[in-house]
């Protein structure tokens, strides 16, 4: 399975921002979109990463408060990134590897999509539901074997 695959069922709705916008107007950007993770583009390049984890450390530096910083202070710089074509098991490889809850997909410079851990595991969860349901109906409809002894 690619990753083209599980955009499809996804779509193609993306969430970015800037890296000048202030970290409290992606905060509630987040919160009230309820998504884990904001892309950072500038003059329509991908140049950073804003999650959870980005904001947790934001709120961590500041004794409890988001504070008046841009998102680029506290934006992860160099996410990992990946592909359309990409296999799903490489991505799932390379996200448990790089602990990435969240990666952008790049075809070229342009950005078509974000990858989340759940993706990834109700794709594989999805897929390996049908392999069995497959093997289960494969097993039901095996011909009977004709009895040995009488030959």
């Amino acid at each position: 399975m690619k990753v083209s695959e599980i955009l499809k069922v996804k779509g193609n709705i993306l969430f970015t921002v800037t890296p000048d916008s202030p970290m409290l107007d992606a905060v509630n950007a987040m919160a009230e979109k309820d998504i884990g993770s904001l892309v950072v583009m500038e003059a329509g390049n991908l140049i950073g990463m804003l999650t959870f984890r980005e904001v947790m450390a934001t709120i961590h530096a500041n004794g409890g408060a988001v504070g008046g910083d841009t998102v680029r202070r506290y934006m992860d710089k160099h996410p990992i990134t990946i592909t359309s074509d990409a296999e799903i098991n490489e991505v799932r490889r390379l996200m448990l590897e790089k602990h990435a809850r969240y990666v952008p997909v790049l075809d070229g410079k342009i950005l078509v999509g974000v990858i989340s851990f759940y993706d990834v595991a109700k794709a594989v969860l999805e897929a390996q539901s049908f392999e069995n349901k497959m093997l289960k109906s494969y097993i039901q409809d095996w011909p009977a074997v004709a009895n040995e002894q009488d030959g």
